[in-house]
This record gives structure tokens, sequence and C-alpha cells, in this order.
């Protein structure tokens, strides 16, 4: 696959503007309190479907020809990209099927049902991309949950909106699954403001970047452990390492009992509902605050709210 180029993210913000928000950014009192330093807060966690998936999918449906609609897509996630897929394919009227692993929580195969895509449950991760060759044989497109410079394309448009609306930035931290968003977002904010620095965050059972980038190659997990289930890929891809490695500063592993602690002081304190995926963004900022001083501008990218109230009793429950 190509690199990801500033253009193709210029290209793909005219591309899906009528069909996403614009989410909002602004300055947090509470969190710039809790971590010493300026701290705002980028709300793609209000983005349609609940989470920034949905700039990818339309992105990639969009590129394709009306043929290819007509033939129909397929997904593989246990998360946000089910849906933004289910979502997207029926605005644009195309057929959609989403390969799920069993253990995907109810209310994500709920909402991509109601979406109107068929769901294929199987037994794994690692078996649902494995099924994936089937629907491509029948001529189905596929639209990878990261491993696309279409995809991030999408993605990276979040990182053209943080420059417009917080143009004094100098800090942006971003969730790693895959390595869609990290690669999408370092590539739009780098190409425009290389000395912005960007911080990567994985939770311990979801850390496939921090493995990769330990081993300078692509590590398979034996399975996702974390509670993050929405940054669970079980590998990053070789495009993805070496935007890491060429964008980020680091990519620092926080626990689930700290995405859960901060997913609790961030429903108290700023009124959302965050996934453990996006509220680890601020135990990550806490964790490497030594970098930061009075005139930092940080951004904490917020990046899925999809968290149900039993998932949050669930959590609460397993992670004292």
């Amino acid at each position: 696959m190509k690199m990801l180029q500033q253009t193709s993210i210029e290209q793909a913000r005219k591309r899906i503007e009528p069909y996403i928000k614009r989410t909002p950014l602004e300055k947090s009192t509470a969190l710039s309190d809790r971590v010493g330093t300026n701290v705002y807060v980028k709300y793609e966690l209000f983005q349609k479907t609940g989470s920034f998936k949905v700039r990818g999918a339309f992105n990639k449906l969009l590129s394709l020809s009306e043929e290819e609609r007509a033939n129909g897509v397929v997904a593989v996630s246990g998360g946000n990209h089910a849906q933004a897929v289910a979502f997207a394919s029926r605005v644009l009227g195309a057929d959609a099927v989403i390969v799920m692993p069993d253990n995907t929580p109810q209310n994500y195969v709920d909402a991509t049902r109601g979406y109107g895509a068929t769901v294929d449950l199987q037994p794994s991760i690692a078996a649902a991309f494995e099924k994936i060759d089937d629907y491509k044989a029948a001529g189905r497109s596929f639209v990878h949950p990261f491993d696309d410079e279409v995809v991030m394309a999408g993605q990276g448009t979040l990182g053209l909106e943080i420059l417009e609306d917080c143009p004094e930035v100098t800090d942006v931290i971003v969730s790693i699954g895959g390595g869609g968003l990290m690669g999408g977002v370092s590539t739009a904010i780098k190409s425009k403001r290389p000395e912005v620095r960007i911080w990567g965050v994985e939770t311990l059972g979801a850390d496939a970047m921090a493995q990769a980038l330990e081993a300078g190659k692509p590590v398979t997990l034996p399975a996702i452990t974390s509670i993050a289930k929405t940054l669970g890929a079980p590998a990053v891809s070789e495009t993805t390492l070496e935007l890491a490695q060429k964008n980020l500063e680091s990519v620092t592993v926080v626990t689930d009992a700290e995405a859960v602690e901060t997913l609790n002081f961030i429903a108290e304190r700023l009124k959302v509902i965050t996934e453990p995926a996006a509220s680890c963004t601020l135990a990550a900022a806490e964790k490497v605050k030594i970098n930061f001083n009075s005139n930092s501008n940080v951004v904490l990218i917020f990046c899925g709210g999809n968290t149900s109230l039993s998932d949050i009793s669930h959590y609460l429950q397993n992670t004292k």
C-alpha cells in the first residue's frame, strides 16, 4: 500500500463533508487542572454512530464505483467500524455484511443490525478475518478497519479540524487499535505543523502497536484481554507501524483500571460517557505530563462513546 499523503486527506474532507458531523473541540478546566496544563477535548464521540469510524467508512464507500457499491461491501469489526460501515452503506444504498467475533458486546451487534447490515458471527476476530476471502470471492469490496490508505485518509480529516479549531495546539494524544486513526491524524497534523507532538496510547492486553514498536515488526497478539474491545486489533499493519515510527513521540500503555478511573472522572466532571478506548487518553496524558509545561496546549481525542450502562457496571466491578 502506498504511504498516506496529505492531499488524500484534503480530498477526503471534501468527499465526506456532506455525510459527517464536524465535532466540537473545547478546553476543559477540569482536565486542565488535573493534568497541570491547558487540556482540550476533541469530542469525536458525538460523531454519527458514536465514533470517528464513519469518516473512513464514508471515504471508502464514496471512492468505490457504482458497480462496486452495487455488489455490496464486507467488513470485519468487533466494535465501532461495524456500525460505521453499516451506517454508511445504508446512506449510500450498498448492501453490507459485517463479520464480527461472537464475543462482541450485544449493543454493538444490535446497532449494526439496526443500520441494516447482515451480521456474520465468528468464533474469534482471527476467524472473522479468515472469512473475508469468501465474501471477496463473491464480489464484495472489503472495507478494512485500518490498513487502507483511503480509510486512513478519512480518519485524518479529524486532524485537519483540530488544527483549525485549536491552532495553538502543541500536543495531541490519540488512541491506537490497528493504527488507522493515529496514521490519519498524525499525517494530517505533521504535514502542516511538524512541530506538534503526537502521543499514542493503548491499553494493556490490546497493545499491538507498543509490542510492534519494540519488536520492529507487527506482532500478533494471542488474545485481546483488555476491556477496551474497540482497541482490539490482533495486530497492526506494516503501514500503520511505519507511520507510528515516523510520527509518534511514544506509545503509552495504560491499564484497564486506569482507563476506567479516568472514564469515571470524565463522566462526573465533563458529563459525557466515553469508551475506555477514549478515556485512556487522559490516563496517558498524566503519564507523559512531564513533557508539558504551563504553555502547552494538549488535545485529547475522545474517539468513541459507544458504552452501555451494563458495560460500565461490568468495568467498575472487574477493574478494582
